[in-house]
């Protein structure tokens, strides 16, 4: 199974929690404090809500944080590392990673404009981001804005 991510800053991950599930009408797949993500049947999507203080402030566009395709198994991870290089990409490949509250493999490349995208499996559940707070240290907050969890390789090119 495949389906794309799609990851937004919010002000008040509650009132963001209200507004997705009364638009798709399924409940949250997952909630922590500061985060939610929702498993999306029809259409397929995986949608992830990441309370930061100034939502639009933060991220790649404002509301916008990262984009990602989710797929099945760490193997399709692999094959997309390899078609993206062979492509001539820049990425970074992240293994066994804890990033939004989950253990991940996953490969990183930036569009022309800059726009962080992940192709990536989760291995398992986590209970709590790597950095232990809700200031993520992967893909959220305001770290990704500042690039500071964004792989070397992607930093280098989109300073």
């Amino acid at each position: 199974m495949s389906r794309v991510q799609l990851a937004l800053n919010v002000s008040d991950v509650d009132a963001a929690v209200d507004f997705y599930r009364k638009l798709f009408g399924v409940e949250p797949a997952k909630r922590r404090p500061g985060y939610a993500n929702f498993a999306v049947a029809d259409p397929p999507l995986k949608l992830v809500l990441i309370e930061s203080g100034s939502a639009r402030a933060s991220g790649v566009g404002g509301a916008l944080n990262h984009l990602g395709i989710e797929v099945g198994a760490p193997s399709e991870v692999g094959q997309a590392s390899a078609r993206l290089t062979e492509a001539g990409l820049e990425t970074a490949v992240e293994e066994k990673t804890t990033c939004c509250y989950a253990l991940q493999d996953k490969v990183w490349v930036r569009d022309p404009d800059g726009a962080p995208w992940e192709v990536y499996a989760v291995l398992a559940d986590a209970v709590a981001p790597e950095s232990g707070s809700v200031e993520f240290a992967c893909c959220g907050g305001d770290a990704t804005a500042r690039g500071e969890r964004t792989p070397a390789v992607l930093r280098a090119a989109n300073p």
